[in-house]
């Protein structure tokens, strides 16, 4: 078969079926970002301090407790509870109508020290049965990268609506205008797509908390006009598109006092919304040493510049680490028949322009730097934060010269 032909089947194999896809987001509120903020602002507080602290942080949140664990080695002088009530009040959980309360909550803190095992591995420098001096990643594990030309973002159109909802949601909730909004929320967007373009939004649904006195009617009405139909595209939303909001008809009991929060529960809504694969790690409360946090941003940031540089409409790139051995044991290019140039070519390029050790992807994003507590909430791409230094396209040239 000619390569001509072979690339064609591939194509329609990619590209010609219509398709409904599906992604959710979930509000600053939900148990599980709560958790997430928690472990983000420990980690900022700690890089305020001292760049070169060692995070690991998870929380965990229910009814009136927040549980703050993990290990930490850092020289910075940290005070956990005033930390965690700063969180949680800046979310918004300060009605005196709920259970979980930023100056009510209790916080227990069980924080140790980062194993020494695994600091050999990771510190840039020899130890017993390591088989390099250089910086080591801090764990096994794969990790993705995915980006697409559907959005301006370069993004997947799913999951950026659906965080468009959620953020427009909080957005009215903070400047107090509705006040019967609370800070639990979740939202999700169904696309429909033919040839491997967005043609239509087939359903929206919104879940918000809400205070006691409000009518469900009142709710759905607010949702459509004021949310829906301000952040999503008009020519995707026709008169088949279905809402549904609050469909169980309430939601009151809503945050830790309704369900469980534990960091790192919302790994696709971190990513791409299942568009993407996800290796499986969490981000929240890691330094960028832990690879599953910094190597999924460098994946993203070379994806971005692959399509940036339309050599892809799709691009998804997966690394995979050994814990303390300095380069990745692979890393490989997958962009689903849309290349303008053979995959090989992609791959030779993006080695010879990038690095993937842990130290360097450190350096190349500069990631020693206060900053998560931007990433938490709404997805940790497809922003225009110039601190969030993975969504830039700085590497376009250089890519198409190495091509």
């Amino acid at each position: 078969m000619s390569l001509a032909k072979s690339k064609t089947l591939t194509d329609q194999k990619y590209m010609s079926n219509r398709y409904i896809f599906s992604s959710e987001s979930v509000g600053e509120g939900h148990p599980d970002k709560v958790a997430d903020t928690i472990s983000d602002a420990v980690l900022d507080a700690c890089y305020a301090q001292d760049k070169f602290s060692r995070v690991a942080c998870e929380t965990y949140v229910k009814s009136n407790i927040a549980i703050v664990g993990g290990e930490i080695t850092t020289k910075a002088k940290l005070d956990f509870v005033a930390i965690t009530r700063k969180a949680i009040r800046e979310i918004g959980y300060v009605n005196d109508d709920d259970v979980f309360h930023a100056d009510k909550v209790f916080v227990n803190v069980i924080v140790t020290q980062q194993s020494p095992d695994i600091a050999q591995g990771v510190d840039a420098r020899k130890a017993k049965g390591k088989k390099t001096a250089k910086q080591g990643a801090g764990d096994q594990g794969l990790m993705f990268g995915y980006a697409s030309n559907e959005t301006p973002e370069l993004m997947p159109a799913p999951i950026m609506f659906a965080h468009r909802l959620g953020r427009e949601l909080t957005k009215i909730r903070k400047s107090g205008k509705v006040a019967w909004l609370r800070p639990d929320a979740k939202s999700q967007v169904s696309v429909v797509y033919e040839n491997g373009k967005p043609v239509a939004i087939s359903n929206v649904v919104i879940s918000t908390q809400h205070a006691a006195d409000v009518e469900h009617a009142e709710i759905e009405k607010f949702c459509i006009e004021n949310v829906i139909k301000k952040v999503l595209p008009a020519r995707l939303l026709t008169k088949n598109t279905e809402f549904l909001i609050n469909p169980t008809g309430r939601f009151v009991v809503g945050g830790p006092q309704g369900d469980t929060g534990l960091t790192g529960r919302k790994i696709i809504v971190d990513t791409y919304g299942g568009m993407g694969r996800h290796g499986g790690g969490a981000f929240s409360g890691k330094d960028p040493t832990k690879v599953d946090r910094s190597a999924a941003y460098m994946g993203r940031w070379v994806a971005k510049n692959v399509v940036a540089a339309k050599l892809a409409a799709k691009c998804e790139v997966q690394f995979a680490y050994a814990i303390g051995h300095p380069d990745p044991v692979s890393v490989h290019v997958e962009t689903f028949g849309t290349a303008t140039v053979s995959d090989a070519k992609i791959i030779r390029a993006v080695n010879k322009v990038f690095s993937f050790q842990p130290s360097d992807i450190i350096d190349q994003l500069n990631l020693r730097r206060p900053i998560y507590g931007k990433t938490t909430n709404y997805g940790h791409f497809g922003k225009s934060d110039k601190d969030l230094t993975w969504e830039a396209t700085s590497k376009v040239e250089a890519l198409l010269k190495a091509i």
